[in-house]
């Protein structure tokens, strides 16, 4: 695989955030929101290649992460309206999104205060806010997932079933993760605890689900610990267009452990 090593500064208002682009130049680019504590080298280079084949990718460090400047906004609002304004700053009057995780919470967000500007939006692996009836996370997530440091077998845990396949294809990721050069820093614990307040503070859309009126593909494993498929299944039960896709044998990191056919679904949604 082949990617675009080079790493641009886009001046913003929050900061001079950092960002790399992928993929032919042309068309509506499909703009990568990132998970809870990860930066933009935390996306699996063979998922990126993926979906780089035939249009043009970005994924960008907020305000606050990775090697950008600034801080976390203290909500999800917040946050939306960084990766607004960055947006603008290249020139795009509209996009596609991908939201992983935290990044699917912001996406959603983004979609009801910047409609204009989002043309179709994918959720992968995230939740449409809080859920009271349906499984739960797993009780060990958290105590996991606030460590100062993941080690492979916190990811393994987070991310993928305890399965022999899943299990092999995690590893398998972990170490193309590892392998990327150049990495930039990790989340600071002061920028954690900056997006942990955003979360916690956000009431979510159930209540606006009928105003996501943009064609929406809703993805997730199966088997979730983190964020339970059935938060999927409600979101693309209750907003106006929306497709639910899940993977069996998968978790969290479902879109890194079944690379070729989300990357496909990926390509169908968006050319629709």
């Amino acid at each position: 695989m082949s990617l675009n090593s080079e790493v641009y500064y886009q001046p913003t208002s929050a900061g001079r955030l950092a960002w790399r682009e992928d993929g032919p130049a042309g068309g509506v680019p499909l703009v990568l929101f990132q998970r809870f504590r990860g930066t933009m080298d935390d996306w699996d280079p063979a998922f990126i290649a993926a979906i780089s084949t035939d249009r043009r990718v970005i994924r960008f460090d907020s305000a606050g992460i990775g090697r950008s400047g600034g801080t976390v906004p203290d909500t999800v609002n917040g946050i939306a309206a960084v990766a607004a304004e960055f947006i603008r700053s290249l020139n795009h009057e509209q996009v596609d999104i991908l939201g992983w995780s935290l990044g699917g919470v912001v996406g959603q967000q983004f979609a009801l205060d910047f409609p204009y500007l989002v043309r179709r939006l994918i959720v992968a692996g995230s939740s449409p806010g809080p859920v009271p009836d349906g499984p739960q996370q797993h009780p060990r997530v958290p105590q996991i997932m606030t460590k100062s440091e993941n080690g492979p077998d916190d990811f393994l845990f987070l991310f993928y079933p305890e399965t022999e396949s899943a299990v092999a294809a995690g590893r398998a990721s972990l170490a193309r993760l590892a392998a990327i050069p150049d990495r930039g820093p990790k989340v600071s614990a002061a920028s954690f605890m900056g997006q942990v307040k955003a979360v916690s503070s956000w009431p979510g859309v159930l209540h606006r689900t009928k105003e996501l009126r943009l064609p929406l593909l809703v993805a997730n494993g199966a088997h979730d610990v983190m964020l339970p498929a059935y938060r999927s299944y409600v979101l693309s039960q209750q907003a106006p267009d929306a497709k639910l896709v899940l993977y069996p044998d998968a978790g969290h990191a479902f879109l890194f452990q079944h690379i070729d056919d989300f990357a496909a679904e990926i390509e169908r949604f968006l050319d629709e």
